[in-house]
């Protein structure tokens, strides 16, 4: 590993690849992998992560807007990327560079046939997104007709997939009601097969789904949480092998004296003789003011050195008592320990939204290729 010099988000394409291939393992041979790359790759670098993926194989990328998948074309990925929630705002660019559009009500599935008649577009690839139960986008189980309906005698596109998304294939305890989306998905698949002339391909499970419902991996599974290290589940999360690694180093040390104060609005005193050490990053960079006031720890040569007082824009301040370490030594803020899950729960929320703030201005350095 190169030595830390400066805050860095260490991603191990290694792990990646790891990752990959034990969620693939859960899966008959035949179902494909579609691969979220969306919100930059989950915080990492969705390009590198894209080219590494396709290089394994991968069948499919998914993002969520358009300039998403832009960008992955210019970056020269080739193989199909599918729009989970494009706008038609943007479906000119979207035909351009060969994306494939989720449509998920009636309106988007009118616009997207005036643009695709305008581009003289025969059999573009589409996919028809159903709400089971999640209640965020898609038709319902009784729209089949009406899409077939607006279908009918054009050929303008073409219904390569249908799809849906469980809203709580992490919990077991919801089992019932997941088992009720895979049945209402089931209904629908055996629908749009009677009434079109050919066989979309389906897909449902996300990594949870993978996990807890592989009976029900249809033709293709998705994963975006799993690749990048996380199962939702501790048995799980001790297969996979965390992508991202936030590191930095500390700036500054200071001796605190009892009843001394640290930082903004004096949020931390001081019980006694007390080290503390200064870091280069704070909410600016995605480590935001929930993790202050001792809610956290990093870990400085695998001790656990708690976070004090209120999080700074560009400084966080940790407490080092007792910790043998020296100016520019490195700091692990997530990565295997504490992991992105461990860190994130401590300001009760997840490791989705901890990986998706890390902010631009830190390095991306890329390992174990």
């Amino acid at each position: 590993m190169p030595e830390t010099k400066e805050t860095i988000l260490e991603i191990d394409l290694g792990a990646l690849e790891h990752n990959y291939r034990y969620l693939k393992s859960r899966l008959v041979p035949a179902t494909k992998f579609l691969a979220v790359v969306k919100a930059f790759a989950y915080g990492s670098d969705a390009v590198k992560i894209a080219q590494k993926l396709e290089g394994l194989g991968v069948d499919y990328f998914a993002v969520a807007y358009i300039n998403e998948g832009t960008a992955l074309r210019d970056a020269g990925i080739q193989i199909p990327i599918l729009v989970l929630h494009p706008q038609p705002s943007n479906f000119d660019v979207l035909i351009q560079k060969a994306l494939e559009p989720s449509l998920y009500s009636p309106k988007v599935l009118r616009e997207f046939l005036k643009v695709a008649k305008k581009h003289d577009q025969e059999d573009y690839p589409v996919h028809i997104k159903f709400n089971t139960g999640l209640n965020r986008l898609g038709f319902w189980e009784n729209d089949v007709d009406y899409i077939v309906e607006q279908l009918a005698g054009r050929n303008e596109i073409k219904i390569v997939s249908i799809f849906s998304h469980l809203a709580a294939s992490e919990d077991l305890e919801e089992a019932p009601f997941t088992h009720g989306q895979i049945n209402t998905f089931q209904k629908i698949a055996a629908e749009v097969d009677e009434k079109l002339d050919y066989s979309p391909f389906k897909h449902l499970l996300n990594t949870s789904g993978i996990i807890n419902y592989q009976e029900s991996q249809w033709d293709m599974v998705r994963s975006g949480i799993g690749l990048y290290g996380y199962g939702n589940e501790r048995n799980i999360d001790e297969q996979l092998r965390p992508v991202a690694c936030l590191k930095t180093i500390i700036s500054q040390i200071h001796k605190i004296e009892p009843n001394e104060t640290v930082g903004y609005n004096r949020a931390f005193t001081s019980d006694g003789y007390r080290v503390t050490a200064t870091l280069p990053l704070g909410h600016a960079d995605g480590i935001g003011r929930q993790y202050g006031k001792g809610s956290t720890y990093v870990t400085v040569h695998g001790k656990k050195a708690p976070i004090i007082g209120n999080v700074c824009m560009d400084m966080i301040m940790i407490d080092i008592t007792g910790i043998d370490c020296r100016e520019g030594d490195e700091v692990i803020i997530f990565g295997k320990n504490p992991t992105a899950e461990e860190f994130a729960s401590t300001a009760n929320t997840i490791s989705y939204e901890l990986l998706t703030s890390i902010s631009h201005r830190v390095k991306r350095v890329f390992v174990g290729d």
